[in-house]
C-alpha cells in the first residue's frame, strides 16, 4: 500500500497516531478508491464523532491500541448515541460501514485487528422508492436535443433518448430495456407492443407508443455498428453490450441540465410511468401487469397509494347493487 504522505488531521479527541491513520485511509479512499468527496467527508465526519464519543465513554483520548480493542457494546452505545439524536437508519449504516472500513485499513497496516466491528449488525434502512418526475421532465429526458452540447457522437445520444424513452413509455426496468433485441421492436407503424423478459425470466406484453418507435428507429439508423436480428438492439460505443451504468451516468448528467434532484434515476421513470398511468385513472390490475409485479401489492407500494386512492379506485369500480 502507498505510503504518500497524508494532509495532517488535528483531533482533540484522540492519539496523534490515529490522527495520521485516519488521514492515510481517507487519502487511499480517495486516491485508489475514488470515493466521491462527499463521501470521503461523510466517513471522515462519522469516524470524528464515534472518536469523540469513545473519548467521553472511557474517559482518555484514544489510542491506536485502545482503540483497536473495542467491544461490541462500545459500538452499540456509539450507534444508540447516534440514533437518539434522530439519526435515520441509512446514516447509520453508512457510519458503520466508514468504522469497519478505518478498521479494514488499520488491519491491512499492520495496526491492530478491530473485531468488534463486524460482530456488529447493519441497522435495517426501511426501502425506500423513488420519487416520480413531473410529467414535462419525464418527457425532457428522453429529448436528445437536451443533451446537443455535450462532445458526443449523435447517435449515442439518440441511443440513450431511446432508452429513456422506453423507461418512461413502457414502464420497463433498464435490465429489460437493455435486453431487448434487434428482431423484438418493430418499426414505427409495424407494431404497438413490445414482448419483455423480466424477473425470473418472465416474459410479458407491453404496449410502446408510436413516437417512442420513432427515437428508436432513428437510432437504429444512426447507428455505426451492425446491429442484427438476434442481437441487442442498444449497444455501447465499441458495439458490445450497454452498460445499464452508461444510462445512469448519462441520467446523471441530464439532471444537472433540468435541475432535476439526485432521485432521478433511470428507475425513476419506470416509477413516474406507474404513477403518472394510476393518476390518469389507470386499474391497479392493468398497471401491475405492465410491470410485471407478481404481487397487486407489490404494485399498491410501488406507486405510492393510499387508502383513499384504493377506495376511489374501489368505489369507481365495484358494481353497484
Amino acid at each position: 500500500m502507498s505510503k504518500a504522505a497524508a494532509p495532517p488531521i488535528e483531533l482533540a479527541s484522540a492519539d496523534p497516531s490515529i490522527a495520521q491513520e485516519m488521514a492515510r485511509w481517507l487519502s487511499h479512499l480517495g486516491a485508489e478508491r475514488r470515493l466521491s468527496p462527499k463521501t470521503l467527508e461523510a466517513y471522515g465526519r462519522d469516524l470524528r464523532q464515534c472518536l469523540d464519543f469513545l473519548s467521553n465513554h472511557w474517559g482518555e483520548r484514544v489510542t491506536l491500541t485502545r482503540f483497536a480493542a473495542l467491544e461490541a457494546t462500545d459500538i452499540r452505545a456509539f450507534m444508540a448515541m447516534r440514533r437518539a439524536d434522530d439519526i435515520a437508519g441509512r446514516s447509520l449504516m453508512r457510519a458503520l460501514a466508514g468504522l469497519r472500513s478505518f478498521g479494514r485499513f488499520l488491519e491491512r497496516e499492520g495496526k491492530g485487528k478491530v473485531g468488534a466491528l463486524s460482530a456488529i449488525r447493519a441497522p435495517k434502512v426501511a426501502k425506500s422508492l423513488p420519487k416520480p418526475l413531473p410529467m414535462a421532465s419525464a418527457k425532457r429526458l428522453a429529448d436528445a436535443d437536451e443533451r446537443a452540447g455535450e462532445e458526443r457522437e449523435t447517435w449515442i445520444l439518440a441511443r440513450d433518448a431511446a432508452v429513456m424513452a422506453l423507461l418512461y413509455g413502457s414502464g420497463l426496468r433498464i435490465s429489460e430495456a437493455l435486453g431487448l433485441k434487434r428482431r423484438e421492436v418493430p418499426r414505427p407503424g409495424e407494431g404497438d407492443v413490445l414482448v419483455v423478459t423480466g424477473k425470473g425470466n418472465k416474459t410479458r406484453m407491453v404496449p410502446v407508443l408510436q413516437n417512442v418507435l420513432a427515437l428508436v428507429q432513428e437510432y437504429v439508423a444512426m447507428c455505426p455498428h451492425a446491429l442484427p436480428p438476434e442481437g441487442p438492439i442498444f449497444v455501447g460505443a465499441r458495439g458490445g453490450p450497454l452498460s445499464p451504468r452508461i444510462i445512469q451516468l448519462a441520467m446523471e448528467r441530464l439532471r444537472g441540465a433540468l435541475g432535476l434532484p439526485d432521485s432521478a434515476t433511470p428507475h425513476a421513470l419506470r416509477h413516474s410511468f406507474a404513477t403518472h398511468l394510476l393518476s390518469r385513472g389507470g386499474d391497479l390490475r392493468a398497471i401491475q401487469e405492465l410491470l410485471g409485479h407478481s404481487s397487486l401489492s407489490t404494485t399498491q407500494v410501488y406507486t405510492g397509494i393510499d387508502s383513499e386512492r384504493l377506495l376511489e379506485v374501489y368505489a369507481s369500480a365495484h358494481p353497484r347493487r
